[in-house]
């Protein structure tokens, strides 16, 4: 059946000029069962989704909260900070809860125009969401601090924070995260991507990263879904803490939700393009050097190192 013969209403197709193969191309493209349905919008369902923009907008609020004077107005006097950071947040809430709100009702059951739970869940989340930020602020402060002291090249706190995209990625994780453990849908994943797309580091929400965390360089870096990090780690370029297969069910789709990437306990550092996978635990105090490939864990105190993990390969290959 055509666009013409479903009495199209768009305007294109409309008069005695109308492009019959176009028109054809457009009714396919609107049906929702044609090809790509997306399989949280069924029949009745609301067709919200959160803007990217605004949500955007509401991170560099949050930045400029979290550090004032560094990000969005370039003076605040001190006895003004105050108004500044209570005027910022009073913006950000209002940006937030909406797209909060668009969240929950795209991922919402119920077929309703208007869903009072999703209404109050979005005012409840964005509130408990806001109360974390003092939280979220001394982490980063933990953050800035052992980039500054990690880093020989750092000339002071000031330039790790406005200049190092391993800070950049690590300000979107944090914020993220906390929307994670709150259940917002899509919002901390789209939080983290723009941040990926910015620095090249990819962070999943859902990970869990202690104090003193420093990524240097960064390009390449990327930390799994259910990576557990512990505190005064620091992560060079290119190391990734990544899964070693995905258990499926009896149908071959992935388990969600299900324990499968590193342990890095305290004050390990890992060096550039270094690769651990799976759920295996880097002890504490151990280094991993560059460019190994990790599929199992090593104890606490540890030196790891392309010559070692090839002559353990070796050994084990050979029946030693």
């Amino acid at each position: 059946m055509s666009a013409t013969d479903k009495g199209n209403p768009t305007p294109l197709c409309d008069g005695p000029e109308k492009d019959l193969e176009l028109c054809d191309v457009v009714a396919a493209l609107a049906d929702a069962r044609n090809g790509m349905a997306l399989p949280l919008r069924g029949p009745g369902r609301r067709g919200v989704l959160p803007s990217s923009a605004v949500v955007i907008e509401a991170v560099e609020g949050l930045r400029s909260v979290l550090f004032p004077g560094y990000f969005g107005f370039s003076e605040v006097p001190e006895d003004n900070r105050g108004y500044h950071v209570g005027a910022t947040l009073d913006h950000v809430q209002r940006l937030l809860q909406e797209q909060i709100w668009r969240g929950l009702c795209f991922a919402c059951e119920r077929s309703s125009e208007h869903c009072e739970e999703c209404e109050q869940g979005s005012l409840d989340i964005t509130r408990r969401f806001l109360s974390r930020l003092p939280e979220v602020r001394r982490l980063l402060a933990t953050d800035v601090r052992a980039g500054y002291e990690g880093d020989p090249a750092a000339t002071s706190p000031d330039e790790v924070v406005f200049c190092y995209p391993g800070l950049r990625a690590i300000v979107s994780y944090r914020l993220a995260h906390e929307l994670y453990e709150l259940r917002v849908p899509i919002i901390p994943r789209m939080i983290t991507e723009h941040a990926h797309s910015l620095t090249g580091i990819d962070i999943h929400p859902g990970a869990r990263i202690g104090e003193f965390f420093f990524i240097d360089h960064g390009t390449g870096v990327v930390i799994g879904e259910t990576t557990v990090i512990g505190n005064r780690v620091r992560l060079y370029q290119g190391v990734t803490l990544g899964a070693r297969s995905f258990p499926l069910d009896e149908h071959g789709n992935p388990i969600k939700n299900v324990p499968r990437h590193p342990i890095v306990e305290d004050d390990v550092i890992i060096y550039s393009g270094a690769t651990i996978l799976g759920r295996v635990t880097i002890g504490r105090g151990s280094t991993v050097g560059g460019n190994v490939w990790l599929t199992t864990g090593v104890p606490p105190g540890s030196r790891v190192t392309q010559v070692e993990v090839r002559q353990e390969t070796f050994l084990s290959g050979s029946g030693i």
